[in-house]
């Protein structure tokens, strides 16, 4: 078996700020700091000699920082190979070989799909995380994240599967699955599903949003993956500042969401 020591969590920091969180990462030198870009970019570049260059783990050193930052991009989406490959001037089987290196070396992890068809016909390939939320920041130079901006989404989105990952690691080990479930016509998501290993009955679905206040249309994809899977619990995550039901849905602001999941109270 094989154990994983993550960044760190937000239960482990004392008065945690998700704002600095979703910049900094949460690697320890880089949290505790106000500007942690040095950090960072010492730590990309620490990466790139050692793993990958002492070790001749690729030859073209250039085309694979390219695919770092082009990787970057795909963070917390689909991955898809060949426009990938096209934007990084290499073939589809070497950037396969690329995301296998950053896997390997735990600088990435792939969240598989939900492949358990019901009704709807559903995605199969997976999405890809950096496995720290600032990784992806700093590669594509993004300074400070704005809350109410597309790119704050995606970070909160990494940010919540990076602590749902680490705390299934810690307390459940291989007894739980995490997944994302999206219908093949791209109709309706959900971030992220909990499911039993062993039978893969889902026992929990949570979709991210980083609206100040959720509405009904936010609801769809829940709404539509819970006809077909109506045991499952339905968790919304927002930057609302209290709890609520929503349309037969928990609405959790993020925070009390992180307290009660690291508390055992959610899985």
């Amino acid at each position: 078996m094989r154990f994983t020591l993550f960044p760190l969590v937000s239960a482990e920091i004392p008065d945690f700020d998700l704002y600095r969180a979703l910049n900094n990462g949460m690697l320890p030198r880089h949290y505790l700091v106000a500007d942690p870009s040095k950090r960072i970019q010492s730590y990309i570049g620490d990466y790139l000699q050692q793993e990958i260059v002492e070790e001749a783990i690729v030859r073209q050193l250039d085309a694979f920082t390219r695919f770092l930052q082009v990787a970057a991009l795909s963070n917390t989406e689909i991955v898809n190979y060949t426009n990938i490959a096209q934007d990084c001037g290499v073939s589809a089987k070497t950037v396969k070989e690329y995301f296998a290196i950053l896997e390997e070396t735990m600088l990435g992890f792939y969240l598989p799909a939900y492949t358990k068809i019901v009704k709807r016909k559903l995605i199969q390939s997976p999405k890809f995380y950096y496995f720290d939320v600032a990784i992806p920041n700093h590669l594509l130079h993004r300074r400070t994240l704005q809350p109410g901006t597309d790119i704050y989404g995606h970070a909160l989105e990494h940010f919540i599967v990076q602590e749902l990952r680490a705390f299934i690691s810690y307390n459940h080990g291989e007894d739980k699955t995490m997944s994302y479930w999206r219908t093949l016509d791209n109709k309706y998501e959900v971030d992220v599903l909990i499911c039993d290993a062993l039978t893969n009955h889902v026992e929990l679905a949570i979709e991210v949003k980083s609206a100040d206040h959720v509405v009904s249309s936010d609801t769809k994809g829940l709404k539509a993956f819970s006809e077909e899977h109506p045991d499952a619990k339905l968790i919304m995550l927002s930057m609302e500042e209290r709890p609520r039901m929503l349309n037969g849905i928990e609405v959790w602001p993020v925070e009390q969401f992180l307290s009660r999941l690291w508390s055992k109270k959610i899985i």
